[in-house]
């Protein structure tokens, strides 16, 4: 009890970030059942446990002190997945303290499947998903396009006509994959067969739901070529969801029973001798239950002792020690820049919650003579902590019909940010016949950064020795206007960035 009372009071932050990710998130709802599921597959395998001798081990300790560095990692660098992982070292270490290693070594496999309930990391997600949109976007339009539907793709954008669908996150098949993975997991664990057969039927629950994913955009084209726009929307679009993921769920069952009828002495076997459902003779063998004769030993009880100093220290870790340089306001960005004249822009309010940003700028600056606007959007941060930080362009940029069809770092000769040449990211967006170039970079505190996990890596160290982690992401962008090539694009946002010179060091400081 005062285990879990610990754990709870240190990774409070995390656990409500785990939650609000499992009941908000249909990308992540399977996350509510796996530690029910890995507290029965422990129960399970109780008289195995018994069998194996519970007897503590230092190594848990050692797996907790891993896990308790990861802690302050997570916590500096702002990285909820290090929290989650820190979290599962310490509750598997503190297991291991008071069971010693044998027996944790019969409960591996529900320890270890805990971690499938972790979200990605934002920036995997994010890919992964861009990823996945795309697929599921072409797969869709070949369905489509089989039983006889007009249908073309622009990126994500299904263009049926007379209406146009754009495959959304939600609908990318990340919320299939990971959910089915999980259960393939689960299912490959429990089958009892050569492990061979076990692989693949993990490794197949990544083509079952982009084809089934597919299936389910095609049905929408269909539903809405014959019933309009409302098909695709509502219940019917939440039902239909729910129904092909049910037949995922059946083509993997047809899957191991295929599975089970090659080559397999379980070939005639039932439903039940198939699956590994109970714990064996073990069962009676010995109580698994600690008694009086077996209390927790030097190993854990030290492993808690340790746990309590740390746990009552942790709220030094918060931002509210961050040192908060003095900026001015992006209110007051000046509007005129050289000969670029600018017109200030507002985000939707949905963005703004979304991105959860102190200050931002966003701006379309236009010079005589030149035919495309550049747009300058700034988003600033005071203390990026956990889940208060610059997204990276390369998880918002794709959307709406557009996709990336370059990404690389160039280096700009210019004096825009710093007073000299830095290098940023490049992208070349497109849509259709229309492109666009998108330069961005990473401003945190005096460094001009292009990589996102270095951006991780000094937020740690300067939360340490500067205690600051204040900083922002940049990004200006133009259309490659009729008749004008991506250099031209190119000189147009470096002439830009010129002009802008230093202003920005003002409201970004170093």
């Amino acid at each position: 009890m005062l285990a879990a009372s610990l754990l709870g009071y240190l990774y409070r932050d995390s656990l409500v970030f785990l939650m609000a990710h499992w009941t908000g998130s249909d990308d992540y709802g399977h996350g509510l059942f796996v530690p029910v599921i890995s507290l029965f597959l422990i129960w399970q395998r109780r008289a195995r446990m018994a069998a194996a001798g519970m007897k503590g081990s230092w190594w848990g300790v050692v797996l907790l002190l891993v896990g308790l560095a990861l802690y302050w990692i997570g916590e500096l660098a702002t990285l909820y997945v290090i929290l989650h992982v820190s979290l599962w070292c310490v509750v598997v270490g503190l297991v291991m303290a008071l069971i010693g290693l044998p027996a944790t070594k019969t409960i591996a496999f529900p320890l270890l499947y805990l971690l499938i309930a972790v979200p990605l990391p934002v920036l995997v997600h994010a890919k992964l998903s861009t990823e996945l949109q795309l697929m599921s976007s072409a797969m869709g339009v070949g369905f489509l396009q089989a039983v006889g539907i007009t249908a073309f793709r622009e990126g994500n954008l299904i263009d049926l006509g007379p209406v146009q669908l754009q495959v959304a996150d939600a609908c990318s098949g990340i919320r299939y994959l990971l959910p089915l993975t999980s259960l393939a997991l689960l299912c490959a664990y429990l089958f009892k067969d050569k492990m061979w057969k076990r692989v693949v039927l993990v490794l197949s629950s990544v083509p079952i739901s982009l084809v089934v994913n597919g299936i389910r955009i095609a049905v929408i084209g269909v539903l809405v070529e014959f019933f309009g726009q409302p098909a695709a929307e509502g219940f019917l679009h939440f039902f239909e969801g729910w129904l092909l993921f049910m037949l995922s769920l059946t083509v993997l069952v047809l899957e191991m029973w295929a599975l089970s009828r090659c080559d397999s002495e379980y070939r005639n076997a039932s439903l039940s001798q198939r699956f590994k459902w109970d714990d064996g003779p073990l069962v009676a063998t010995r109580s698994p239950i600690p008694s009086g004769e077996h209390l927790p030993g030097p190993a854990y009880l030290f492993g808690l002792m340790l746990f309590v100093p740390f746990a009552l220290a942790s709220p030094g870790t918060g931002a509210d020690g961050d040192t908060l340089p003095a900026r001015l306001a992006f209110f007051d960005f000046p509007m005129e820049l050289a000969n670029w004249h600018g017109s200030p822009l507002r985000l939707e309010p949905q963005y703004i919650e979304a991105l959860r940003m102190d200050d931002y700028l966003l701006a379309d600056y236009r010079a005589d003579g030149t035919q495309e606007p550049v747009s300058l959007y700034a988003a600033y941060y005071r203390s990026q902590r956990k889940g208060q930080s610059a997204h990276s362009p390369q998880s918002c940029l794709p959307g709406g019909g557009w996709e990336i069809v370059s990404l690389n770092n160039v280096r700009v000769a210019s004096a825009a940010a710093v007073g000299k040449s830095f290098d940023v990211n490049r992208a070349v967006i497109r849509k259709g016949e229309s492109r666009q170039v998108v330069f961005y970079w990473f401003k945190q505190r005096e460094r001009i950064l292009t990589d996102e996990y270095l951006v991780k890596f000094y937020l740690l160290w300067d939360a340490v020795v500067r205690q600051r982690t204040d900083g922002a992401l940049v990004r200006v962008a133009s259309l490659v206007g009729h008749g004008e090539t991506e250099e031209d694009a190119d000189r147009r946002i470096i002439r830009f960035a010129s002009a802008m010179g230093n202003e920005l060091t003002r409201y970004v400081p170093d």
